[in-house]
């Protein structure tokens, strides 16, 4: 039997390393009550999020490694990836494949499509919104969560700066040949870790979330990659149903 634990799949949106405390003071001097929230940090993700909402056309894929804790404790690592073509602002491809399934959405600005490639079933629903908007409608109304889906939401009214307990700045790291800024936030029973590229197009390239609900300490590490200028065309974001696939409705999940 297995242990419930929460696992998240953003920018979405864990805490790291020795030297990123404050240091302490000799014992024969007085310390000053300083806020947990460094504005350094928080600055750094506002920026992240106004230059994410520049971009206007692009490719990021996200390699997830996530955590399962069994009964006795023990923990079993699970991957997963997931691809998004991205034009703004109201087209989106994704592709979602993990070793027991693959799922596509498709979203052309008119329509937005689900499909299961191995089941060939696939649902279909008007809607004509921003992609930030489909975020939240497909989240609210069916459950269904999109892999990345902070990366619409950060730089927009709807980022949840408020809720952020602390904010740390880790130092800096390379994450593949990318030097990035390391900083670390916690919010709730969630501590997570963000890695943003250097220089003047700030962009997330790898987070760390770390369940503190439970005495395991489960996590998740995405790595993500951008391609700002991708090759694909608006046939990407269009689903074309296969001869043999079958329409079901997609449901709104029930109100507690």
């Amino acid at each position: 039997m297995e242990r419930k634990i929460l696992i998240l799949g953003v920018l979405v949106m864990s805490l790291a390393a020795a030297g990123v405390h404050a240091q302490t003071a000799p014992a024969s001097t007085p310390q000053a009550v300083t806020s947990a929230v460094d504005p350094g940090a928080m600055q750094a993700l506002k920026e992240m999020g106004s230059h994410l909402q520049t971009l206007r056309r692009f490719r990021v894929s996200n390699e997830l490694t996530a955590e399962r804790v069994l009964a006795d404790g023990q923990k079993l690592q699970h991957a997963a990836i997931a691809s998004l073509d991205v034009e703004r602002p109201n087209k989106l491809h994704v592709v979602m494949v993990n070793p027991n399934s693959e799922r596509e959405l498709f979203y052309d600005g008119n329509s937005v499509t689900l499909y299961n490639p191995a089941q060939k079933y696939y649902s279909s629903v008007k809607f004509d919104g921003t992609i930030g908007a489909l975020v939240t409608q497909l989240q609210a109304k069916y459950g269904v969560e999109l892999p990345l889906a902070d990366l619409f939401i950060w730089g927009t009214d709807a980022a949840p700066l408020d809720s952020i307990e602390s904010a740390m700045n880790a130092g800096q790291d390379f994450v593949g040949n990318d030097l990035c800024d390391h900083y670390a936030f916690r919010q709730g029973n969630i501590d997570w870790q963000l890695w943003i590229t250097t220089g003047g197009k700030p962009l997330p390239r790898k987070i760390v979330i770390t369940n503190r609900s439970d005495e395991a300490r489960p996590q998740s590490v995405s790595v993500i990659r951008w391609d700002l200028k991708p090759g694909f065309t608006d046939a990407a974001f269009r689903f074309t149903q296969p001869k043999d696939a079958s329409k079901i409705e997609i449901l709104p999940v029930k109100a507690k």
